[in-house]
């Protein structure tokens, strides 16, 4: 069955993962604990289906203030063709210069203190990398989770003749594969069933994980999470608060 064959090698990457890549995973959450510990950010990004482990992150039921999405819709497709279309959106993703005024127009406060984290299977779309050098000129500490042997099969086209692993500091690899979907089926041309968003959700949530670790012991929990209103023991106002938490933040960077 092509179903067990999809999950038997989704936890294959995911012990891959976990097995090689543990080390990066907790030198990128010593970064974010950092910055979230002095108030600070951790600034994410991604384009695409990359927008969904940002998504995944903040905000989102087990997390917490301290995590900043930098969104923008023209980057997220909402439909197949036409407005708010894939095809248009693959096309502005790989354009220079676009995270120049996404990050001007919406005021986005960047500090040296801050983590960049960006996602991006291929790393070569003009999207991530734009942002990741203007973090790099602000001083910021640049993760990226992609995928490590792209840069091995596919040549760089942005002008900085680089690809977003070489320009980051802490590179997470997501350890599928250059293809991403894993699964073939005799007369179909091309691989189905994508991998990369099941790797970079698992890598968020570890990351997450360790982020809290780290902040608990130096003794910098924020006040609290935004929780499922199906636990039964939380205040009825705690998702609100951390609403209000976050515009005080934002405000303050």
């Amino acid at each position: 069955m092509t179903a067990d064959q999809y999950l038997l090698k989704g936890i294959e990457l995911l012990e891959k993962v976990r097995t090689t890549q543990a080390g990066n995973i907790q030198k990128a959450a010593q970064a974010m604990a950092a910055s979230i510990a002095v108030g600070r950010a951790v600034h994410m990004f991604g384009s695409g289906h990359s927008v969904i482990p940002v998504l995944d992150m903040f905000p989102r039921y087990g997390s917490y203030v301290g995590f900043h999405p930098i969104m923008d819709a023209r980057l997220q497709w909402q439909n197949v063709t036409g407005s708010g279309g894939a095809q248009e959106l693959i096309w502005l993703e790989r354009q220079e210069g676009y995270m120049e005024v996404v990050m001007r127009s919406h005021k986005h406060k960047l500090d040296s203190r801050d983590c960049m984290l960006l996602y991006s299977h291929s790393g070569m779309n003009a999207a991530s990398i734009d942002l990741a050098l203007i973090a790099k000129a602000q001083g910021l500490t640049v993760i990226a989770v992609t995928c490590g042997p792209n840069s091995a099969v596919n040549k760089p086209t942005h002008s900085s003749g680089k690809p977003l692993h070489a320009i980051a500091d802490i590179v997470i690899d997501n350890c599928s594969p250059v293809e991403d979907a894993i699964i073939s089926v005799d007369g179909m041309k091309g691989n189905v069933a994508a991998s990369s968003t099941l790797t970079f959700i698992a890598i968020t949530q570890a990351l997450l994980a360790e982020v809290t670790t780290e902040l608990g012991k130096q003794g910098k929990l924020p006040p609290r999470a935004f929780v499922s209103p199906n636990v039964a023991d939380v205040p009825k106002d705690n998702n609100m608060q951390v609403f209000v938490d976050y515009d005080a933040w934002v405000e303050s960077l």
